[in-house]
């Protein structure tokens, strides 16, 4: 199986991939949402006709096409329509300032910037002239033959930091070690269900989750911007089955004072937390009996660590191991995800062999590819070391603990 959409297209055309909850009025009642559903077939098809508008402007193999918008359902099919392009898909957070939105700029040099129209101020600060809104799409006259046979090693995907810099690269061939490292992991199949609370411009929002979601045939739940009432709603209507985050994901959905939380998650097997969530904010989950398997990832690499896999018998951290008022930092994480070597160096340069403490530095087929920009731009060797500035512990199970 590769990342093709339209296998899946063909495949199960009419199993559901996208619900997009997000509310149609813009001051919609809470806890309010509008299940606009997407099929494998339909996203497939969205896909062909941003495709062919791309070609369409000129859009051809080697070409980089930004998007600036919130969380959308064409956030995906510009993805997989660049992919058939052979182009690069670069989305760019709508969190990013008119100051900050210029540094992936110095790095990106796009053909096109596609924005949403809500986001037509921010692209104004953008150092580039040639930009259209999503709705301006449908008066481009489209390409017939604009699909390409796609190139696994060629950059598909570029992101930014959360300030907007550095950039990184991955192949389609980088992003599918992640989907399938994910779907081992955490056990993603035809019959999850998850929310997608993280921005998609995002590393832990579009490859630690959407993207393996999708590759395992699953359903996503999508809302323009998180909104935990609508979020609890629409995790209890489709039985979700995982939860991913940061802060305040977790600890603006625990804070639900009725029955909604519980409803929620009901059916939920497990949650995946981000490194830097506080563990108290994970009591109200774990006192559920729900597993929770703690991430640690960067721009380079989404996914690092994390608790066992669901297939090898549980988690690394269950609510039996926790230690009363245990900050993130010290709190066990877990072990590398599949395709991913790790190793420590201490403040010497020398590698950490057993137990011990260092600066985690990680390399293998789930580690983008390269760099645009500055001066560590370029493509990355195979077996290079990406070192991540952040220190670790591990302990004589190998499990690793942050610092």
């Amino acid at each position: 199986m590769t990342l093709s959409l339209a296998r899946r297209a063909v495949r199960f055309p009419d199993r559901t991939a996208v619900i997009d909850i997000s509310e149609e009025r813009l001051y919609a009642p809470a806890e309010t949402i509008h299940e606009d559903r997407i099929t494998y077939d339909g996203l497939s098809t969205l896909t062909d006709w941003l495709g062919a508008r791309l070609a369409g402007f000129g859009i051809e193999t080697g070409d980089t096409v930004c998007l600036v918008s919130r969380n959308r359902v064409t956030s995906l099919a510009l993805l997989f329509a660049c992919r058939r392009l052979g182009a690069t898909f670069a989305p760019i957070s709508h969190l990013l300032t008119p100051v900050t939105v210029e540094r992936p700029f110095d790095a990106l040099d796009p053909e096109l910037v596609v924005a949403e129209p809500a986001q037509r101020d921010l692209v104004r600060s953008i150092p580039f002239d040639r930009s259209v809104t999503l709705p301006d799409l449908t008066d481009v006259e489209p390409t017939d033959r604009w699909s390409t046979d796609p190139d696994a090693s060629r950059t598909l995907l570029a992101l930014h930091g959360d300030d907007g810099r550095p950039v990184a690269t991955f192949s389609a061939r980088t992003l599918e070690s992640n989907c399938i490292a994910a779907i081992l992991t955490w056990g993603f199949s035809q019959d999850t269900v998850a929310p997608i609370p993280t921005r998609l411009s995002a590393p832990d929002g579009l490859v630690r989750l959407a993207l393996p979601v999708l590759y395992a045939g699953g359903r996503l739940l999508l809302d323009r911007a998180f909104d935990p009432g609508d979020a609890l709603t629409a995790m209890a209507a489709e039985n979700a089955t995982h939860l991913s985050g940061r802060t305040s994901v977790f600890r603006d959905l625990a804070a639900d004072a009725d029955n909604a939380f519980a409803a929620a998650f009901e059916s939920v097997r497990c949650v995946l937390p981000d490194a830097t969530v506080d563990a108290a904010l994970l009591d109200p989950y774990r006192d559920r009996g729900i597993p929770v398997s703690r991430v640690y990832g960067v721009l380079e690499c989404p996914t690092i660590l994390a608790g066992s896999a669901v297939g090898s018998g549980g988690f690394a951290e269950t609510g039996d191991e926790r230690g009363a008022g245990e900050a993130a930092a010290g709190a066990p994480i877990g072990r590398p995800i599949l395709d991913c070597r790790v190793r420590l160096v201490g403040s010497d340069g020398t590698v950490v062999a057993g137990a011990g403490s260092g600066t985690l530095e990680v390399t293998g087929p789930v580690v983008a590819d390269g760099h645009l920009g500055g001066e560590a731009a370029g493509s990355q060797p195979a077996d290079q070391w990406v070192d991540t500035g952040q220190s670790f512990e591990r302990d004589e199970h190998r499990r690793y603990a942050l610092k």
